[in-house]
């Protein structure tokens, strides 16, 4: 079984659309990380200016040492809350290219399937078991494909509890040290 020129430009066409898909997701992630950048920097940039203002009006070393106090508590809380926001921009990133990933793998099972069947109802008499030994062979990498795809969604899954395990106390343990002052 060969393809036509039509086919052959199809999956050209197709695989074009996909890239300049991806490409346009990736820089849609790259939009929104200097998006953050530039709103965090301007942010720290307004914060340092009110407190150098802060510091150089303290009239004595006990009001400059409570201003330096109260610098660092939020500064943990508005570290936790960049971290936060940089990981939903790279995971929602990752996961609209493993959407994409997974669309078009199962669009070359699909199309993988359709060609060994093909080539099945065409193949010579005897050659019944090398065709059964291909299907098996095929039915053994999708299986492993979708093991694969199931570990990383777990491994990801993981990851995520684990980012927000860590960031939410403290980010309650700032809030809690904030309310006490």
């Amino acid at each position: 079984m060969s393809l036509t020129p039509d086919q052959i430009l199809s999956a050209h066409k197709a695989n074009v659309e996909t890239l300049f898909g991806l490409t346009s997701k990736a820089f849609a992630g790259v939009e929104k990380l200097v998006e953050l950048n530039v709103t965090a920097s301007r942010a720290a940039l307004s914060e340092v200016a009110q407190h150098t203002q802060a510091v150089l009006s303290a009239k004595d070393a006990q009001e400059l040492l409570a201003l330096q106090a109260n610098l660092f508590q939020p500064l943990a809380e508005k570290t936790a809350s960049y971290s936060r926001h940089l990981y939903e921009i790279a995971s929602g990133t990752g996961a609209e290219f493993a959407k994409t990933f997974e669309s078009q793998a199962s669009e070359v099972q699909k199309g993988l399937t359709s060609l060994i069947d093909s080539t099945a109802k065409n193949a010579p008499a005897g050659s019944e078991t090398a065709v059964a030994v291909i299907k098996s062979a095929v039915t053994a990498a999708n299986n492993a494909f979708e093991s694969v795809q199931k570990a990383v969604k777990q491994a990801s899954d993981l990851a995520e509890a684990n980012f927000n395990a860590v960031t939410t106390p403290v980010a309650e343990a700032t809030q809690a040290a904030s309310r006490k002052r």
